[in-house]
């Protein structure tokens, strides 16, 4: 085929795509990208052409990164004679495929930028020409499609001049028409508006493509970078006002990451961001997520994320950006831990990011607490960074309603010598909801997502009032909070959650001079009588020793729950086996608490007392909420 041929042949596939851009083009002003056409040739993204000679050396430097460097050429080496992708979609997801396509061609394109060595180029062009193949991308989850999008981007763009023209060919037109075109269509764009982790993710990826394809079409890729940038804003907006991630640990690893990419390959290209990691909030977030880790290196595990609080290689780039170092204090134990770290699908940006930083020159956070409103309002405590027997504790308010919420507001998890005792069951696998016709994403008030046992506030280390369910858009916030070591604390108002079930809630948990958690509920029935049980979550061995003292045995270690106030209680214990055969099994796991009843008309107060092994001085008078000392 000749180049008119080519020429030809190009226009009809695109002419389609132009049609529909037109009027767009026509009438578009752009709010933030310069008018020049003039970028960086390939290479372009993240790492321009010659940096990676910098990057040698620094890595040559440090055996650290050296060892991930080592760790991401032996993953390419094993990837050579592996076969190629292939389009498998599990439920109504391809996210798994589009995942491991970003992980190969990324980890393979490193691998030849600083190798050299071809075979890592012809691998990855292997996987990209695969991929190309797909009938599509699944646009109808169009996480899919951005994820491929940004690995078939960089493939293209860091491998651009190693390609053969016919393999360039086909890519881009991949990363055109399965990529870029199917954001343009209203029924497959809604995350435009929306302002959880599927804008920052999709904004990324499609960037990416508009990015790499640039030169090839310059005011509709700038048109759809200008798209980005505004619309990128609604998320980054969620972390207003203290860094807290509205989603929580695991979804800030994929929402923030994926933002992260965003931000780096466009400051790389134009030299700014367009002013968005000046919003308030967001270059705060890094305390946030090492605040979220506890003393057994697993993270407050709320809403629909699991316990694993791995490697996060976006926290390099913020620590670089705000010289703050310390919150890698337990990105530094990860990696000194000797864990795999090379499951991680950006483990590059890590180098880019990160490798001028040394981990020895990494220190503990100097503050004990952190607090961040919002959303999802958190408020984090421990008392020592380095201690492995120290106390822990996670505390949230938020919204049911919001983006991945469970009815989890005035949740709690607790930590000492090493244990986790009040935990959170995190959430079911979605496929095995979704496979068996549960509505999963319906967040109303009746909707059946309320009846999956993981998601209510029956299982959750929370009250209930009358056996009823949390208002789902009642919000809940944090009011006060001290960081004072002998009485560090924090107070959720709850009482939204339990509008017409109570007058007033609210519920303040303390670590009470450093050696005990002090949970104190304070609630104002209706006009009519009121039932208010108290449950935690825990993976315990649980005995029940008189009225109103339980005690908590796992792994060699003891912990004494006494409750306080009323002090006419019965304890009990809920199974976490489930009637509905969609459940998932909790084996190991029990529910314990009690139930008090609460007159109409009148105040109760419920104070629980949560003692490891070895604390001292446990009997000291916890106060009423309104004396707990406040900053």
């Amino acid at each position: 085929m000749n180049t008119k041929q080519k020429i030809i042949k190009t226009f009809r596939i695109i002419l389609p795509i132009l049609l529909v851009m037109m009027p767009f083009i026509i009438q578009a002003q752009l709010k933030h990208l310069p008018n020049e056409y003039d970028i960086p040739p390939h290479p372009r993204i993240l790492m321009l052409a010659g940096e990676e000679q910098q990057l040698k050396t620094n890595i040559a430097a440090d055996p650290v990164w050296n060892g991930i460097h080592q760790s991401i050429i032996e993953t390419c080496d094993n990837l050579i004679t592996s076969p190629v992708l292939e389009r498998i979609v599990t439920g109504r997801r391809l996210l798994s495929i589009s995942g491991q396509a970003l992980r190969r061609i990324f980890y393979l394109s490193y691998a030849y930028r600083m190798t050299g060595q071809d075979k890592y180029a012809v691998k990855a062009e292997q996987e990209m020409l695969a991929v190309s193949t797909f009938i599509d991308w699944n646009p109808s989850h169009f996480l899919d499609v951005a994820e491929m999008t940004m690995a078939m981007s960089i493939g293209y763009d860091w491998l651009y001049n190693k390609l053969s023209p016919a393999s360039r060919e086909t890519i881009k037109m991949a990363i055109l028409q399965k990529g870029i075109d199917p954001s343009l269509n209203s029924r497959n764009n809604g995350w435009l508006r929306g302002s959880s982790n599927w804008n920052q993710v999709c904004n990324g990826g499609i960037t990416y493509g508009a990015l790499a394809i640039f030169e090839d079409m310059p005011e509709f890729s700038k048109m759809i970078v200008d798209r980005a940038v505004e619309s990128i804003k609604i998320p980054i907006a969620e972390y207003s006002p203290d860094g807290a991630y509205p989603e929580g640990y695991g979804y800030w690893g994929y929402g923030t990451s994926f933002n992260i990419m965003f931000l780096a390959a466009i400051e790389k290209i134009w030299k700014t961001d367009f002013g968005l990691s000046q919003i308030p909030g967001f270059m705060k977030t890094g305390a946030y997520i090492a605040h979220m880790i506890g003393v057994t290196g697993n993270c407050f595990n709320y809403a629909d994320n699991g316990l694993g609080g791995g490697i996060q290689p976006t926290l390099f780039w913020f620590a670089n950006k705000t010289n703050d170092k310390s919150i890698l204090w337990n990105q530094r134990k990860h990696i000194e831990s000797g864990e795999r770290l090379a499951r991680e699908r950006l483990l590059p940006g890590f180098l880019i990011w990160g490798n001028s930083i040394r981990l020895a020159d990494v220190a503990q956070p100097t503050e004990l607490m952190w607090v961040g409103r919002g959303v999802t309002p958190v408020a984090l405590m421990r008392t020592s960074w380095t201690d492995p027997n120290a106390i822990y504790v996670g505390l949230k308010g938020g919204i049911a309603s919001s983006s991945h919420a469970h009815m989890d507001a005035g949740s709690f998890i607790m930590e000492a010598n090493g244990v986790r005792w009040a935990s959170d069951f995190g959430p079911q696998d979605y496929h095995s909801l979704e496979s068996v016709g549960v509505d999963l994403w319906n967040m109303s008030q009746n909707a059946q997502r309320w009846q999956v046992f993981r998601y209510n506030n029956y299982a959750h280390n929370t009250l209930t009032v009358n056996n009823q369910l949390h208002v789902v858009k009642g919000s809940s916030d944090i009011v006060s909070w001290s960081t004072d070591f002998p009485f560090m604390n924090a107070i959720v108002d709850l009482s939204k959650v339990f509008e017409g079930q109570l007058s007033q809630s609210k519920r303040g948990i303390a670590i009470v001079n450093g050696q005990y958690v002090a949970v104190r509920d304070e609630v104002v029935a209706t006009d009519k009588d009121a039932t208010v049980r108290w449950t935690m979550m825990t993976t315990a061995d649980v005995t029940i020793r008189g009225k109103n003292t339980v005690v908590l045995r796992k792994d060699g270690k003891r912990l004494t729950l006494q409750v306080v106030e009323p002090a006419n209680v019965t304890m009990k214990t809920w199974t976490t086996t489930s009637t509905n055969a969609y459940d998932a099994p909790n084996p190991g796991t029990v529910l314990v608490g009690f139930e008090v009843s609460v007159p109409a008309n009148t105040n109760t107060s419920l104070l629980v007392k949560l003692i490891p092994q070895g604390a001292k001085n446990a009997s000291v008078k916890v106060p009423a909420l309104k004396d707990w000392p406040a900053k």
